[in-house]
């Protein structure tokens, strides 16, 4: 089969690999949509994938094409969304229920062969059946929305009249506003110095989008400071801007690298707290049924929709903050 493949850091080709096949509990699903994020960028990196080759691809769906012997919950033709999680279930926080943080975490299109490919193998309990009204390429979108689900599970910040400044409107941000206009925010505005990103802001509807926080009116701060960028100026930026007895969430994947500085007395003083969002847990089922619902109008989401043999473009569009979500087809 055709499918991307990074083989060594900074070096991304379209190869011919071997077609997958299924274990006893697992299927084969022919890759409808696959779709890019910061964690590819990483891994082209080497920062994130322990062993290099590895075919990208943790955002896809897709049509099930083979069934492992002992799957009884899918048949061929079945359409579904892969979660892409691969917990061990053994180690200390995965008995805490913190599978997200397991000592052996792994991951379809991170540590396997993912989804960047004409065909993927998931287990058959991370597959979820897509109803008929909604379409198989569009459901890669699921796992992003996943994400962002878990976010706001961490924010627990559901109360009514909060005030949310979101820095970064790409694909996780434009979620995460639309998540958090349904739990009880007053307003919401958004940070880019994207001009075309916080158009797309403004069309979902945020309070107000601007190219600096200086630029808004709100001199204590916002309740809830979410970074969706990764981006250390950004994290910088919005540490300073929650208001008393706020939150920051970093959302956004940041390099190993980036540094920020706190300032430790103004988080006791202020009780201002500080924490983070790690990839899914127990959010991706809830998130298809979001989808399903319409949370989330594709049409605005997905931007750029390329053949799977422009891989390596569509990664240098991604890394050029062009578009929304680039999706590549195979």
């Amino acid at each position: 089969m055709k499918a991307a493949v990074i083989s060594a850091p900074g070096e991304v080709e379209v190869a011919t690999v071997d077609d997958p096949t299924p274990g006893p509990r697992e299927v084969v699903v022919s890759v409808a949509a696959c779709g890019l994020c910061g964690t590819d960028l990483h891994i082209l990196q080497g920062e994130f994938a322990p062993t290099l080759p590895v075919v990208p691809g943790h955002e896809f769906a897709g049509t099930v094409v083979a069934t492992g012997s002992a799957v009884t919950e899918l048949t061929e033709g079945d359409r579904v969304a892969v979660d892409p999680s691969l917990y061990c279930y053994e180690c200390h926080y995965c008995r805490l229920g913190r599978n997200n943080l397991c000592e052996r975490w792994s991951a379809i299109g991170v540590t396997t062969a993912g989804g960047a490919a004409e065909f993927a193998v998931a287990p058959v309990a991370n597959c979820i059946k897509l109803p008929e009204h909604v379409r198989t390429e569009d459901a890669a979108l699921i796992e992003p929305l996943s994400c962002a689900v878990r976010g706001y599970d961490i924010l627990r910040s559901a109360q009514l009249g909060t005030r949310v400044l979101i820095y970064g409107s790409g694909t996780m941000g434009l979620m995460m506003l639309e998540l958090a206009k349904r739990t009880g925010a007053a307003g919401v505005d958004v940070v880019d110095i994207n001009p075309q990103r916080l158009a797309t802001a403004r069309t979902l509807g945020c309070s107000a989008a601007a190219g600096s926080a200086d630029e808004l009116d709100r001199p204590r701060g916002w309740d809830v400071v979410i970074d969706a960028t990764g981006n250390a100026h950004a994290i910088q930026d919005a540490l300073g801007r929650v208001g008393k007895g706020g939150t920051f969430l970093q959302f956004g994947v940041a390099d190993y690298a980036a540094r920020a500085v706190i300032e430790p007395y103004r988080i006791y003083n202020q009780e201002i707290t500080i924490t983070g969002s790690m990839a899914v847990l127990h959010s991706y089922e809830r998130a298809a049924e979001l989808f399903a619902a319409g949370v989330l109008d594709p049409e605005v989401f997905i931007s750029d929709r390329l053949p799977l043999d422009r891989y390596a473009e569509a990664l240098g569009r991604f890394r050029a903050g062009e578009g929304r979500k680039i999706q590549v087809r195979p």
